[in-house]
């Protein structure tokens, strides 16, 4: 299994697009950077065919330690969600 880094995706714009590496850089700081601040201001980021990013708000709740199994509160806080497009789940092979 591959993982795709910010080198690689840099790369696949330069070669792509003709880009220097370094506006390759930019742009992807540039892209990842107003996604990051829509999320943190509480927009929802959509991505046609692709999926959207959502931040949620989970409230404090009482868990439990896995390896002791004493009793602890997780905090409140807020986690990124993304839901994949139809689309995109039809291309990656799920039907759900």
């Amino acid at each position: 299994m591959a993982t795709i880094t910010r080198n690689d995706l840099a790369m696949r714009l330069r070669d792509k697009f003709g880009l220097t590496a370094t506006d390759a850089y930019k742009m992807i700081d540039i892209i990842f950077g107003e996604i990051g601040d829509a999320l943190v201001n509480g927009e929802d980021v959509k991505f046609s065919g692709f999926g959207t990013f959502k931040i949620l708000t989970k409230s404090a709740r009482i868990g439990r330690n896995p390896k002791t199994g004493v009793p602890a509160v997780i905090s409140a806080r807020r986690v990124t969600s993304f839901r994949p497009s139809t689309e995109f789940r039809h291309r990656v092979g799920n039907k759900d």
